[in-house]
């Protein structure tokens, strides 16, 4: 139930403690005047100051600034000299902790019977007034220190100044004027109260004749009838009431009422909160005494001795729903925090904990014992409570995630009245609440904008409330801490005791009990009116260990106590499931669920039931005591919440090891089967109502899963220490200590999701076919599709899931300017409310936007961070077009969803997205592109389109997504500025020929944009041609085809996608101006391909020419009869012969060019030269380069004429067949060959070229004899190269080197007349 959640040792006993209300800062000051700012999240100290005597840093610090601002130092002595003396008391002063001070204030009273209707109405935060600064104040007997946390700039206030008299508390005064400075009293050693205003810093009133000793304490409040008191308390045992409601004035006010409170003087005062009724101060006095007086008749209500013997020294308001009846927390110099429970009837006092079992072991000396010296609750958390001890500053958290004890019920339709119901001591009680006076939630009306546009700065309730309780005449068995859930149908509501333990479930229609036993746990179904419950036996009591005995043998004995009732509470628990039917009835469905051994410590409902399982751990000796402790307590309104808390006991934490560990089981309602594997064990879950979407929360984050059309992890959202959540749809309102924030959630598409649902839909169709084949046999079966199915089939885009987190409320104040201006001057000396700073003007009609036909626009992404309301909070969900809330009071507030940011965003998740578009002219058009990515995210990419205010570049890729390519095609257009470009003009008229140099600049221009966006172009071309809209894929291929055709404007990857889209639109003059492009990037083979589909020869030879594929052009004009082939050879083999010489292609300088002469061959004389021989590489059966070409045809006689092959030069001719060295190979070589197309010519050529590479310098080098027989024979090698049998198509030539062919040439030097003669008559 408590645990340590920081700690730090320090060598002096703290004496003075306080909190900051909204960032995790504490200040104390020690017995020798130290005082230091600690954040406690972050475990580091901001600020150390010596308080009590001089502080050499600061007055070292004070003399460099005056210096630097030219200041001469002044002759007396400097403030930060003086000595401080004994510190007093410490604070912190900022907007935040003005405002939830009056928020305190204000609230307390409203709870009043009596109090006025503008108390219980919104109202309006008091003006900015220290800009942003965060204030450390701290009272010393000689000075006032006012310390700037953020400049670390002071000011010392002198006891001169104050009338020279000592300084012994303060209490900051709330005022709500807008011109008012801040202002802080101070209560002096003459019983005289001393305000001081921090602007001017000069003393500006005097509260006398109340006291006749000196003052110890100081406090505002508000009384019921709206008006701002002081009280304050003295060393004489009076208690003074003074007004704080004056204007800014120097008189001297007498006290309004003065009482005698303690005998020996008032220690402290504190103001108590009270449910429905008014606010009741809280004394402690030196006569060890506590007091309760009520605030209307200033009667004392109850005077108590909380311990004896022993005197209060510190009191705190307090109101935990783990603890319902406990009320006050105080403490003594001992190690306990006392609780008192019902002060005003029994007023019995328990000791809450025992801090030395939470401290470290190592920190307390042996022989030392744990003293509590001062204690303060955290104003907005009361799980935190921070003490101050000899040891140390020791911060326990109280059982953060317990809720108040209250269930929202459904609304009636058509009602605007919401209710819910709750339990307060041992009474039902109803709350009915719902906006009252309501504007209409549009942006027409400036209050309903963000806070920021109002006068007074935000508010705690944006919207006012109207909220009544009523009785229910039901009673409630017990007073304990109580836990109510409400069952999906809202016909039932049960609440569940876990320290007693019983439950009960109740009939809203008339308040019957319909069932009732002894359960720690209960969950509901959220699909039907069933629920689980964990039954277990009543534990045995455990008899306290007194306070002296706390020897080692008695924590163990009490340890192993401990143990032995949890075994056996455990075993006899077990997990029942029963189903309220609709007569009201209550039947059992299952005996119990699951057949584990583990003790079970958790039931989650939802969709399944999951259920946790406690894990083998051993109890500490401190967790027993702990343990025994509170349970040894008769229903004191807290027991061993252990079962129930999600964590094992609750007392000690959990090592990081075992908050991952597996025990967490999800089992089916229908079934009762386990569904999946263990999970580690969640905080607590929350399921949509359309059985969507889940949530799992662990202590660091969420984690969000999709549940259709089956089981799919999301994605974690880093919400930490979340107490609960409520899904309205695809959005999660998730509250937590500090915040509420909004969780939009989509889940995509997923390629499994198209899986499935392609599954469910055969299942379906096999289904109804087997029940066609009962009804009607096997004819049944026959069936005729139409072309209709397949063009209803519509592509399935994928989609990511989508989460986006907003934050809807904190407790933080958002600074209005930078920390470092100052504070504004005032033309005002009497503060009225229609000052309004020249400032907050400019912020006002900044904020605020008006757009076409007079519609307020909000200028901002999101509003402002409204005000999340003080401590744990139940959400109810989205009624009326707000968030509901509802505290530990009771009390329901509103949280605005009127920020069109927020409400397109909730209606798009709702799924009206026509709606959100509507509501979207509300919002800043800077910001529709930032909500068009949100509804893209949601799948509405067509609804995002009407948006008005996207950016050209999300439009097109919005119309992509919708498949609205005619709009796309217009945004491209746009963007690329190429509207006028690729038209197909019949001609210049006299007009356009005047005006050609404007033509060229958009020309220009155009094809820039053209460029920039190529990707897109062919993008939509693409989506064009699979949806069959020719004519806007033609209209894009135009455009980028025009850029094309300008040299250098597009890389080489879209020159090629152009060209393919070219040839498969036969767009052939287009395709035409592309090909000397494509060849001066080098891409060879497209620009051969796009020549090879224009039929134009000369230009695919010329592509491969120019790009150095010769290999290709060879064979191609070989296979053609083209008259360029021997061009083409000796430029090949020109190119080869450089590769073989290792000649650089590339210019070098000259140190390369030496180094590589040195590396080859020297010829010693000229006649060596000729060893060095040319390599030929000719096509087969082409004789030698010295020789004439002769091309032969199919039944051409065996005679080579070279005059032939020139007569008809276009008529593609035949490739020669190879010489046959078999006789097996004449028979099928009969065969005619085609001719080889182009488009075969890069395989082959790809082959060849390499291998004839590799082969020729071994043939030069190892057989230079060989080699020269080649080079003086070239007829004979060129006319007997082998080559395989062309009747295979798909065959590629091999290369051949020459070493492999002089053999054969020696054997068959005397045949080559007769193999030629033998070719001939083969082809």
């Amino acid at each position: 139930m408590l645990r340590l959640r920081a700690f730090r040792a320090t060598n002096e006993k703290v004496v003075k403690i306080a909190v900051h209300p909204t960032h995790p800062w504490l200040v104390t000051a020690d017995a020798s005047d130290h005082v230091s700012v600690w954040n406690w999240e972050h475990r580091q100290v901001i600020y150390e100051l010596k308080a009590g005597g001089v502080d050499e840093r600061r007055l070292v610090g004070a003399k460099l600034e005056k210096l630097a601002e030219g200041e001469h130092e002044p002759k007396g002595k400097p403030t930060e000299a003086m000595r401080g003396g004994s510190v007093k008391q410490v604070n912190f002063f900022d907007d935040d902790v003005r405002f939830w001070q009056l928020w305190r204030n204000r609230s307390a009273a409203a709870e009043s019977p009596s109090a006025v209707n503008h108390l219980t109405s919104a109202f309006a935060s008091p003006a900015p007034s220290t800009k942003g600064r965060h204030f450390l104040v701290i009272c010393c007997e000689n000075k006032a220190i006012f310390l700037d946390l953020v400049t670390m700039r002071g000011r010392d206030v002198p006891k001169q100044e104050l009338d020279n008299r000592s300084l012994l508390c303060m209490e900051f005064l709330s005022r709500s004027a807008a011109s008012d400075s801040p202002l802080v009293a101070f209560g002096g050693s003459d019983g005289v109260i001393r305000v001081l205003s921090m602007m001017t810093w000069k003393l500006v009133r005097r509260y006398t004749g109340g006291h006749k000793g000196s003052i110890n304490c100081l406090m505002t409040f508000m009384a019921s009838s709206g008006e701002a008191l002081l009280v304050s308390g003295g060393s004489d045992g009076l208690l003074v009431l003074w007004s704080a409601d004056h204007g800014q004035d120097s008189r001297e006010l007498v006290p309004k009422l003065s009482l005698k409170a303690h005998d020996g003087g008032v220690l402290a005062v504190e103001l108590s909160r009270v449910i429905g009724g008014a606010p009741q101060l809280i004394t402690i006095g030196a006569d060890k005494t506590l007091a309760i007086w009520d605030t209307i008749s200033f009667k004392e209500l109850r005077r108590i001795k909380p311990v004896p013997r022993q005197a209060c020294h510190s009191v705190a308001s307090w109101c935990h729903p783990r603890a319902p009846n406990l009320n006050i927390l105080t403490c003594v110099k001992d190690s306990f925090i006392w609780a008192i429970e019902h002060p005003t009837y029994s007023a019995l006092t328990r000791p809450l904990c025992d801090l030395s079992s939470l401290v470290p072991p190592q920190v307390v000396a042996p022989n030392k014992k744990l003293r509590v010296y001062c204690m303060v609750a955290h104003p907005l958390q009361p799980h935190l409570v921070a003490t101050g001890t000899n040891v140390g500053i020791i911060i326990s958290e109280f059982d953060a995630r317990s809720l108040p004890p209250i269930s929202p019920l459904a609304t009636p339709p058509g009602s605007r009245e919401h209710s819910a119901v709750y339990v307060v001591g041992r009474e039902l009680k109803l709350l009915s609440f719902q906006l009252s006076n309501t504007p209409n939630p549009s942006l027409g009306n400036n209050a309903s904008l963000s806070e920021a546009g109002r006068l007074k700065g935000d508010s705690i309730e944006t919207l006012h409330v109207k909220q009544i309780r009523k009785h229910i005449s039901t009673p409630v068995p017990h007073d304990s801490y109580s836990i109510l859930s409400v069952s999906c149908s809202g016909k039932y509501v049960a609440i569940v005791w876990p320290d007693i333990p019983y439950f009960s479930i109740y009939k809203v229609s008339d308040w019957s009990i319909v069932d009732s036993g002894s359960a720690r746990l209960l969950a509901w179904d959220t699909c039907r009116d069933r629920f689980a419950i964990l039954e277990s036996a009543l534990p045995p009591r455990m008899p306290i260990i007194p306070k002296g005995s706390s020897s080692k043998k008695a924590k163990e004995a009490a340890a192993a106590a401990a143990q032995a009732a949890a075994a056996a509470t455990a075993a006899s628990a077990n997990v029942q499931v029963r189903i309220l039917l609709d007569d009201g009835t209550s039947n059992i469905l299952m005996r119990s669920i699951g057949s584990r051994s583990e003790p079970v410590i958790g039931l989650h409902g939802g969709a399944l039931l999951g259920v946790a399982y406690r894990t083998s751990r051993r109890i500490g000796p401190g967790a027993a005591t702990a343990i025994s402790t509170i349970q040894s307590m008769p229903l004191s309104g807290f027991g061993s919440s252990g079962s129930f808390s999600t964590f094992d006991d609750g007392f000690s934490q959990r090592s990081p090891s075992e908050a991952a560990t597996q025990n967490f089981q999800l089992f089916s309602w229908e079934t009762f089967e386990p569904v999946g594997g263990l999970l580690p064990q969640p905080e607590w879950t929350a399921w949509d109502q359309t059985v969507e979407y889940c949530a799992f929360a662990y202590q660091q984050y969420l984690v969000i899963s999709s549940l259709r059309p089956q089981y799919r992890y999301l994605g974690d959202v880093a919400i930490p220490y979340a107490t609960g959540a409520v899904w309205q749809r695809r959005q999660l309102f998730v509250a937590t200590p500090t915040t509420i924030e909004c969780v939009f959630v989509d889940a995509g598409v997923a390629p499994i999701d198209i899986e499935t649902r392609k599954m469910k839909e055969e299942m379906k169709i096999k289904e109804a076919q087997a029940r066609a084949v009962a009804e009607h046999g096997e004819l049944a079966l026959i069936t005729v599709d139409g072309p209709q199915n397949t063009a209803s089939q519509e592509r399935t885009s994928l989609r990511p899931p989508m989460l986006q987190v907003v934050r809807l409320a904190s407790f933080q104040h958002a600074p209005s300017v930078p920390p470092f201006l100052s504070l504004p001057k005032q033309s005002k000396v009497d503060g009225d409310d229609s000052f309004m700073p020249k400032e907050m003007e400019e912020r006002k009609y900044n904020e605020i936007a008006v757009g076409g036909g007079g519609v307020s626009v909000a200028v901002t992404r999101f509003p402002n961070e409204q005000k999340r309301p003080v401590g744990p909070l139940i959400i109810v969900g989205v009624r009326d077009g707000v968030l509901w809330l509802i505290d530990r009071y009771m009390c329901a507030h509103a949280l605005s969803l009127s920020h069109p940011g927020i409400r397109c965003r909730c209606l798009a998740a709702y799924g009206d997205a026509v709606s959100a578009v509507k509501w979207a002219i509300r919002l800043g058009r800077e910001h529709h592109d930032d909500l068009a990515q949100f509804m893209l995210g949601m799948g509405y990419a067509t609804e995002a389109l009407h948006l008005p205010g996207i950016s050209k570049r999300l439009e097109f890729d919005l119309a992509m997504k919708s498949n609205d390519l005619k709009r796309a095609l217009q945004c491209l257009l746009m963007m690329s500025n190429s509207r006028d470009i690729g038209q197909d003009g019949t001609g210049l008229d006299l007009n356009d020929i005047l005006n050609l140099t404007a033509k060229k600049e958009n020309m220009v221009e155009a094809v820039q944009g053209i460029v920039k966006y190529a990707k897109e172009f062919l993008d939509i071309i693409d989506a064009a041609d699979a949806t069959a809209q020719a004519d806007i894929a033609r209209e894009a291929l135009k455009r980028l085809a025009t850029a094309g055709s300008v040299k250098g404007a597009l890389e080489g990857n879209e020159l090629r996608g152009l060209a393919l889209r070219l040839a498969n639109h036969g767009e052939l003059t287009r395709l035409s101006g592309l090909v000397n492009n494509l060849i001066s990037l080098g891409l060879g083979r497209e620009a051969a391909f796009a020549a090879a589909v224009l039929g134009d020869n000369a230009l695919m030879e010329k592509a491969w020419q120019d790009t150095g594929m010769l290999a290709e052009a060879v064979l191609h004009a070989h296979a053609h009869g083209r008259p360029t082939l021997k061009n083409l050879v000796e430029a090949w083999n020109k190119m080869l012969q450089k590769e073989v010489e290792n000649t650089p292609s590339a210019k070098t300088d000259a140190t390369a060019a030496f180094l590589a002469s040195l590396e080859e061959p020297k010829f010693t004389s000229l006649s060596e030269a000729g060893k060095k021989p040319a390599i030929e590489i000719l096509p087969p059966g082409m004789s030698a380069l010295s020789a004439s070409i002769t091309i032969q045809k199919k039944n051409a006689p065996a005679t080579l004429n070279s005059q032939q092959s020139q007569q008809q030069p276009n008529k593609p001719l035949a490739l020669e067949a190879p010489p046959s060295t078999e006789p097996a190979a004449t028979t099928p070589s009969t065969e005619q060959v085609p001719s080889a197309p182009p488009s075969s010519a890069p395989p082959s050529s790809e082959a060849s070229e390499p291998a004839s590479d590799d082969k020729a310098p071994n043939s030069s080098e190892k057989n230079p004899d060989k080699a020269d027989l080649e080079g003086s024979k070239p007829e004979t090698t060129a006319s007997n190269t082998e080559a395989p049998d062309t009747t295979q198509p798909d065959a590629v030539p091999p290369a051949v080197s020459p070493e492999t062919e002089a053999p054969q040439n020696d054997n068959e030097e005397t045949n080559t007349t007769n193999n030629v003669a033998k070719n001939d008559l083969l082809i």
